[in-house]
């Protein structure tokens, strides 16, 4: 994964800047999986601060253009990326879809929301990557209806070398405009962590399953 340095040390302290990145080494968060961490990441809360959700929208939007083209169908994964994905899609003046974690229990039961274009190449926005499995369920749900996914960009990345192989094997282009790498280094130089923090931080990013905090 290739990162455009400044872009992503401006993400990392945008999101720091509006507490969408909780970092607390002592009371940690527990995530659905039931592992323990240091970090909470909710990025939609960018999408409350114009200046903000411009400069990531802007961000995407060029990365797509300089790196698949034009003529790109944009797909959010729900519910996180809809917000991000519609105003990319906007500016980019293409179609907008978005894909469910699973089919609505009611109605016509889609799991795609919008125009299903068959054949046609798309895009995936995530607002954040973490394992991986719900970008790859959503991609898997867009190539079974016929479409052709061309890569996927997100907001950020913990960039964990599990998740990486598995977009790898699936033979799927992953491009982020941050990392947690740039996000913790970021903190220590704001001041929103201290060095020792930055260590425990660090060492969480290893082996995050296994983790626990200090008592």
């Amino acid at each position: 994964m290739v990162f455009d340095h400044d872009i992503a040390i401006q993400t990392a302290k945008y999101l720091l800047q509006i507490n969408a990145i909780k970092l607390n080494t002592k009371n940690c968060f527990q995530w659905a999986s039931g592992w323990k961490s240091p970090i909470y990441c909710d990025n939609r809360l960018a999408l409350s601060f114009p200046e903000i959700r411009s400069y990531l929208t802007k961000s995407i939007a060029d990365q797509v253009i300089s790196i698949y083209g034009n003529q790109n169908i944009i797909a959010g994964v729900a519910t996180g990326a809809i917000g991000i994905g519609a105003l990319v899609a906007n500016k980019l003046d293409s179609p907008f879809i978005y894909v469910r974690p699973e089919p609505k229990k009611h109605g016509r039961k889609n799991q795609i929301e919008g125009l299903i274009a068959k054949n046609k190449n798309v895009i995936v926005l995530e607002d954040l990557i973490s394992t991986g499995m719900s970008s790859l369920n959503a991609i898997n749900i867009l190539k079974d209806n016929g479409m052709n996914v061309k890569g996927m960009i997100s907001i950020f990345t913990y960039g964990f070398n599990f998740a990486i192989k598995k977009f790898q094997s699936e033979k799927i282009q992953v491009n982020s405009l941050s990392s947690y790498d740039f996000l913790i280094n970021q903190a220590l130089k704001d001041g929103y962590i201290s060095s020792n923090q930055l260590e425990l931080l660090s060492s969480w990013k290893k082996n995050p399953s296994k983790w626990s905090p200090i008592q």
